[in-house]
This record gives C-alpha cells, structure tokens and sequence, in this order.
C-alpha cells in the first residue's frame, strides 16, 4: 500500500485530472518505496527513513505536470519523477553528513541517527538508484540532463563551502550557487516530464520555469532562517549565520549595517551575537528587499508558463507557482 503523505493543494479542472495525477503521484511512491525495501539491515532502514522524511514531492510533481497533458503518466515519465526526487534525497543526506546537521524536517538526519558512514552510504545507493531508474526510460537526452543537473549539484555544495563566512560574495555568487544547489533540480524535474512524454519542443519553457520558481523556493528559504521558528522550518534559527553561509537577507543587510562582517567572518559565534545577527538583519528590511526578489522570479516564472506549449498543465503550474509564495506566507 502506497503511504499517506500530503500533497499540494490544487483547484481541478475536472475528476479526470485530479485522478490522473493523484494516480501518478501514488506510482511514483510506490517505485520509491520499492527503491528504500531492496536493503536489509541499516542502509535499507536509512534509505526508508529518508523516503519517508516529510516533503510534498513537490520535484515528482513537477515532472509529471510538464508531461503530455490529458494522458495517464507513461513508464518513462514515472521513472523521470522518481529519479529527479530520489536525487534530491541522496543530497539532502549528504548534506546533512557535511553540516553535521541533526535535524531535518523537525526529525533526526540519518547521519545523526545512523552515523556518517552509513548516511554517506544511503545517499551513494539513492544516488545510484536515481540513474538506474531514468536509464530504464530509453532517452538519453533526459540521462545527459540529470547527469549535468547532479555535477551542477556538487558544484553547489562546493561553491557554498569555498564561499563560507566570505562576506565579499554578491548577487552574482549568491544566485550562482542557488542555481547549481536548488534552481537547476526544479528545472530539470519540468524538462524531464516533456522530454519522456515525447513533448520536447515544451522541455525549453517548462525547464525555465522551474528554474525560476526553483531560484524563488531557495530565496524564501534563506529568508525563513531568519524568520521562521524551529517547528515550522525543522532547523534551528540562524543555521546559515552559524555556517557563515552568506545568503540574499545578508547581502542587502551588509549594504546598510557593514559592522555586521565582524560576527560573519567568525567561524563559531556566540548564540548572543547570532541572535543580534537575526535582529540586525530584520531591522534593516533586507527580508522585505529579499522577499521582493523572490516574488519576482514567481512573476517572470508565469510569463514563462505562458509561453509554454498547450501540451502541459499550464494551469496547474500556475498554481504550484502560487504555493511556492504561500508556503512562505
């Protein structure tokens, strides 16, 4: 049986189409699920309680959004919807072995469950299993793409380091690396859907529009660790403070308070001094400025949509595009 989990919420346009993609989406659990039960012993437990982690598999249903509208998802597509989130969860647990992280989601990391050595192993296998799943798909096109999104994804994860508590690094840096780290994973979920249903003159527009609602989601992101609260986000405030990892708020709080830099370049600050951080940069309206930016990638992402071929569900990405802002509400 295919677990419960929450799903976006999304006004049909009829019971054919909510059941198509309702249908879908229990598919693509159902070939994750299948994917966490082929270990016994720690790494299959790890992979479990990663597939089982919170999450709307918002990336799945990108891809089967941006498949051919009106039909049923097709094997390739399934297989595309899987690959891009079992992706996602191998970084997330590789993530969390690098920043030594012991919450996800409000729940223990695997990494601080299990130990790093098996967390690391977790994420190789799903790693793994995300180009096992898309190669059975017969495109090459859509492997070349996953492959170039995964290095891009690396490249993220090393930008953020080599940049951490620079407090020189720009605009420019900044989306450079929510592209590499973020951007590029959404982009790809759209663009996969129109390449595996056989719609490929639709992959250019949908995977521009995931890229801008992908810049949008990180943006909103690094604006809740500023003010969110640890049972809505998961994470404890002011992580990136803590990591040195200089995100739009900080930027534009930067430009107004420069004496900030002293706290930023340290590479352990005291609670104290983080806690002022978090004021600092509110007070400045740097959220506000942030928050405007992002809104505006969620514009530029509906122009998009509306160049897109009729062959997608423009509606229905209409919508998802608005819950990325409600999410941040």
């Amino acid at each position: 049986m295919t677990p419960h989990r929450p799903r976006p919420k999304l006004s049909w346009s009829s019971t054919a189409q909510k059941r198509r993609v309702a249908r879908g989406l229990d598919l693509v659990e159902e070939r994750l699920t299948g994917v966490a039960a082929e270990y016994p012993g720690e790494l299959g437990d790890a992979c479990r309680v990663t597939l089982s982690a919170g999450g709307k598999r918002v990336r799945p249903l990108l891809t089967l959004l941006c498949a051919r509208r009106g039909e049923a998802a097709g094997e390739p597509v399934l297989r595309g919807a899987a690959a891009v989130e079992l992706l996602h969860m191998a970084t997330l647990v590789h993530d969390d072995v690098l920043d030594r992280a012991e919450l996800r989601r409000g729940r223990p990391t695997v990494a601080h469950r299990y130990g790093a050595s098996v967390a690391v192993s977790a994420g190789n296998f799903l790693l793994a299993r995300a180009f096992s799943e898309l190669v059975g798909a017969g495109v090459p096109a859509a492997v070349d793409l996953l492959s170039a999104t995964a290095v891009g994804l690396s490249e993220g994860e090393v930008l953020q380091r080599a940049e951490a508590h620079d407090v020189n690094v720009g605009i420019e840096a900044y989306l450079r690396r929510c592209e590499r780290k973020t951007a590029d994973l959404f982009s790809a979920a759209c663009a996969l859907g129109a390449l595996l249903s056989g719609a490929p003159e639709a992959a250019g527009a949908v995977g521009e529009y995931g890229r801008l609602i992908g810049l949008a989601f990180q943006v909103f992101d690094d604006i809740l660790d500023f003010s969110g609260d640890q049972e809505t986000t998961g994470k404890r405030p002011g992580t990136d403070v803590r990591d040195g990892t200089i995100t739009l708020p900080l930027i534009y709080a930067l430009e107004v308070r420069p004496e900030l830099a002293e706290v930023l370049r340290r590479p352990a600050p005291a609670d104290a001094d983080v806690d002022a951080v978090l004021h600092a940069v509110i007070e400045t309206g740097a959220l506000e400025r942030a928050r405007g930016d992002a809104l505006r990638y969620i514009e530029d992402a509906r122009s998009v949509l509306s160049t897109c071929p009729d062959t997608v569900e423009r509606g229905l990405l209409g919508q998802v595009a608005e819950q990325v802002v409600d999410r941040y509400s």
